[in-house]
Formats: structure tokens, sequence, C-alpha cells
């Protein structure tokens, strides 16, 4: 019979150790603000509902400019993971599919090159009520989904450390 059961909401759990010292920042795009700001808040709470208690958040104007942030954090070696929030709704022009991917291959870039583990739930929907419907208050706001990813690589790190123990 497993004991280790996860916390209702989320499905992942931090050990109350791992929780206490785990940092997390934030970094969500102002554009398309109240998308960004509904997806941040619920990663907050889940990440709170977690027992991460040190959780930074930073805005920048929009999109294209999340991997500099990105960098300049993972850069300064202070936290855990980063997660990072935004929407880029489809337009008339190319402009969608260019800050799509470059936003996506900047922030990978970060990952790798600083060995921190960056969270990437940044909307890139056709319209905006698509974008609206990923980001509600309910259960399906991918800012939950952000927070799971953080907390169970962030536990998937943390095991790897340990000598003997299985990711």
């Amino acid at each position: 019979m497993r004991t280790d059961r996860p916390k209702p909401g989320i499905g992942i759990e931090l050990s109350a150790s791992l929780a206490a010292r785990a940092r997390v920042a934030i970094i969500r795009a102002e554009y398309n603000r109240d998308i960004g700001l509904s997806l941040e808040r619920k990663c907050v709470e889940s990440l709170r509902s977690a027992g991460v208690k040190h959780i930074d958040r930073y805005a920048v104007p929009g999109c294209f400019e999340i991997p500099l942030m990105a960098q300049r954090l993972a850069s300064r070696r202070r936290y855990h993971a980063l997660v990072t929030v935004g929407a880029i709704i489809r337009g008339e022009t190319m402009h969608f599919e260019l800050v799509a991917h470059q936003c996506a291959r900047g922030v990978m870039d970060v990952s790798l090159k600083y060995n921190v583990p960056i969270i990437f739930e940044v909307l890139a929907t056709e319209n905006r009520r698509d974008a609206l419907r990923r980001a509600g208050n309910n259960s399906s706001n991918k800012g939950i989904e952000a927070a799971r990813s953080a907390l169970g690589i962030l536990a998937a790190l943390d095991a790897a450390e340990r000598p003997g123990s299985e990711a």
C-alpha cells in the first residue's frame, strides 16, 4: 500500500525540508496582462499549497523580454527554479510566430546555460478566447500546471543529488 500520497489539488508534494529551502521566481509578461496575472496567481497558490514559501515575482513588458529576465535571474544562481507565464495571441502578421519561437528558444538556452529548470507556461493561442480558457479561475488554469512542473523537477533534481536514489 502506498503511503506517500500527494496533497489534493496539484498532485506533487515536496518534502518539508525541500519546500522550506526552495526558491522560485515567476516571470510574467505584462502584455495580455489579465491572462498573465491569472496564470501567476494560480501558480503561486499551487506552490504555496505545496509548502513553498520563497516565491519572488517579476514582470517584463512582453513575452519577448522573458528570456533576458530569465538570464539575469539565472545568472545570480539564487533560484532553484524559474517559471515563465504570459500569453502570445495570433494576429494577422508573423509577429506571433516570431515572438513565440524566440521566447521558447531563449528560455531553453538560458535553462541549459545556467543549469536551472525554467518552466515554460507561455500560452501561444489562436485567439483571446482560447487564452482566457487556459487561464480561467478553475482547475484547468495552466498556472497550476506550471507549479506542478516546477515541483516535479525540484523533487527529481533533489532526489538525483542523493547517493543511491532514483529520480
